[in-house]
């Protein structure tokens, strides 16, 4: 399997707001960046729809280190959370409905193709990735503010 190196970050403007989402992929000397848009979002979903995106963009099967500033995303996995919440039908221990369940199902169908390691990163400190992530992410928002306002 390919070993392929992913960074992702997601931003909003207010939460919920305008949103953008960032990702980076490096597989050897090969890079790619890739950013997004949603009109009305929250933070978490454009944190989780960064890693889909990145997934979704490989060509096969891959090991995958992934790297986010977003405890949300990577604890989901690194704690298994998301075997919690399958297990009680996708309700928290607080008896509250599981938010962002479209998300967060299509991330389990990611990682049964792909072997994901999920990395906690501190965010908007010196990791250089991460903090391209989150310019592409905010420009995302920016931009497509621009966009719309010139329409």
């Amino acid at each position: 399997m390919k070993q392929v190196t992913i960074y992702t970050d997601g931003a909003c403007s207010g939460n919920p707001g305008p949103g953008g989402w960032g990702a980076v992929l490096m597989f050897n000397q090969f890079r790619k960046e890739m950013s997004g848009y949603e009109p009305q979002t929250t933070n978490n979903r454009m944190e989780l729809t960064a890693a889909i995106v990145a997934l979704n963009a490989l060509k096969e099967p891959c090991e995958v280190c992934l790297y986010s500033d977003s405890a949300y995303l990577v604890n989901a996995f690194q704690q298994r959370w998301l075997d919690n919440w399958q297990k009680r039908n996708w309700i928290k221990s607080d008896k509250k409905p599981v938010e962002n369940q479209d998300l967060w199902k299509e991330l389990l169908r990611l990682t049964g193709i792909h072997q994901v390691t999920w990395i906690k990163v501190k965010g908007h400190a010196s990791n250089q990735e991460n903090n391209r992530c989150d310019e592409l992410a905010t420009g995302a928002i920016k931009n497509r503010g621009r966009e719309e306002n010139q329409l």
